[in-house]
């Protein structure tokens, strides 16, 4: 079977309403493995596999189970592999929150993204703190996760703003990425060169 009928399947899976309301479907699912594959530290793959569905789905076997963890590991690896090019990441969506954000595709992205670091939250946000939450910013707008806080909330009112910083969401994953991953005697991004 082709990756492109997996995925297509995988999509069918995630995006089916018999899984647990706090399952994630594709696209946040796809936010979340790109969140995984740029976290500073390696998530288990049981565990990360387990939050993404919340509890266990209804498989119709073993093979099903089987199938669809296996995509979304290579999908995951894929997503590696695409952050670690020199191109930015594309994104399985538009990068624009619409007319309606709350039910826009690029939310349920981003709201994925949050869940992936959420999962190893203090390791992001260990060394690099303020480069990181700079960096993050655009996703955490986008999710719409936080806009109970003041400083959201004000950014949100900024609508040209707000879409500004949603259309630099694959370069800022790129430079994420980097920023943890680089090897100590690359220059870092930058973006975040301490003048």
């Amino acid at each position: 079977m082709s990756f492109a009928a997996k995925l297509e399947r995988l999509q069918q899976f995630l995006d089916a309403d018999d899984l647990h309301d706090e399952a994630l479907d594709y696209l946040a699912g796809h936010g979340y493995l790109t969140a995984l594959c740029i976290s500073p530290v390696e998530v288990p793959e049981d565990e990360w596999v387990a939050e993404l569905f919340a509890e266990e789905p209804n498989y119709q076997d073993e093979q099903e189970q089987a199938d669809i963890e296996e995509t979304l590991v290579e999908l995951k690896a894929r997503i590696a592999r695409e952050l670690a090019s020199d191109e930015d990441i594309e994104l399985p969506c538009e990068l624009s929150l619409g007319d309606e954000p709350d039910e826009s595709d690029l939310r349920s992205w981003c709201i994925g993204f949050m869940e992936g670091v959420f999962l190893r939250e203090e390791d992001w946000f260990d060394n690099e703190e303020e480069a990181v939450s700079e960096l993050l910013l655009p996703v955490m707008v986008g999710s719409g996760l936080f806009e109970d806080q003041p400083e959201f909330a004000e950014i949100a009112r900024d609508q040209e703003m707000v879409e500004d910083m949603l259309a630099h969401i694959p370069e800022v994953l790129t430079q994420l990425f980097l920023l943890f991953h680089a090897p100590e005697d690359k220059p870092k991004p930058a973006l975040l060169s301490r003048h």
